[in-house]
């Protein structure tokens, strides 16, 4: 049986989406109906029920979906493995990882590493940090350079690479600019612009808060760090951001009994062979800087 057949099942079965299928694979939505149906031939089952623009397993695609991932990832882990015998690292290498680290952590790393390395082939996907854990978990990824998540998953490694303390910043005219002896009920009288509350970085805020009987107002939330600082720099809220990022724009407050800090750094999957590119990785974020 094809790989790229069952590949192009499960991203649909996954998406329930011809065309998010197409846009994952970089294939047109012909391409994979064709792989579809080519797939359905073979089995002697329709996979899918296609009614109007949804998308929906049969049972037979539901019995197989299991065993077509199981197959891929039996395949990956064949290839990962032989690639750690080589020599000579090479090969694809599959990561996860946010915006915020992949613009302020990760260049001077990752042009280190393509000139000790330039037969790996970098595949580099940029989102939340949450769905970077779940796209290891479920294999699609081999690797997630993230924000750590609060709680350990199963079957997640993680190693702490960069601790990232952050503070609660305003724009210069804020009200609360240049105050001394801050308390979080000052905080909770003004709106405040936020993570989204999916994200690892909003529940590190938000316990922390409610930890002192603080629930904070918030006017807006997005999942982009650089929006945010562009916000508060423009008084629509206070925010909280890694001391990284602050510069003359925003204005640090001091709140008394607020420590905040996130930990930076990598996951992958505890029962999956990691590839000699993804060890190399590894190692040389591991050694400090």
């Amino acid at each position: 049986m094809d790989t790229q057949l069952l590949v192009a099942f499960v991203e649909v079965a996954e998406g329930a989406s011809f065309t998010q299928a197409a846009e994952e694979l970089h294939l047109s939505q012909p391409a994979v109906s064709k792989r579809i149906t080519a797939l359905e031939q073979q089995i002697g089952h329709p996979l899918f029920d296609r009614v109007g623009r949804r998308v929906s397993l049969t049972d037979a695609g539901r019995t197989l979906l299991p065993y077509a991932k199981k197959a891929l990832q039996d395949i990956e882990d064949a290839r990962r493995a032989l690639s750690s015998l080589n020599e000579d690292v090479g090969g694809r290498l599959s990561i996860g990882t946010s915006h915020h680290i992949g613009l302020h952590r990760l260049p001077p790393v990752l042009r280190s590493y393509t000139m000790q390395f330039p037969n790996v082939d970098l595949d580099i996907h940029f989102m939340d940090s949450e769905v970077a854990c779940e796209s290891v978990l479920n294999g699609k990824l081999e690797l997630g350079i993230v924000t750590l998540p609060t709680q350990p998953l199963p079957q997640l490694e993680q190693r702490l690479i960069w601790p990232d303390p952050m503070s609660v910043v305003v724009a210069p005219q804020h009200p609360l600019a240049g105050r001394n002896n801050l308390r979080l009920r000052d905080l909770a009288e003004h709106p405040a612009v936020l993570p989204d509350a999916a994200t690892y970085t909003h529940r590190i805020v938000t316990a922390e808060l409610q930890r002192q009987g603080v629930a904070p107002r918030v006017r807006l939330a997005t999942n982009y760090l650089e929006t945010l600082k562009m916000l508060a720099g423009i008084g629509l809220g206070w925010s909280v951001l890694p001391d990284s990022m602050v510069d003359d724009s925003l204005c640090r407050l001091s709140v008394r009994g607020l420590n905040l800090y996130r930990e930076l750094g990598l996951v992958w999957h505890q029962r999956r062979t990691l590839s000699g590119a993804a060890s190399a990785l590894i190692e040389q974020l591991s050694v400090p800087a």
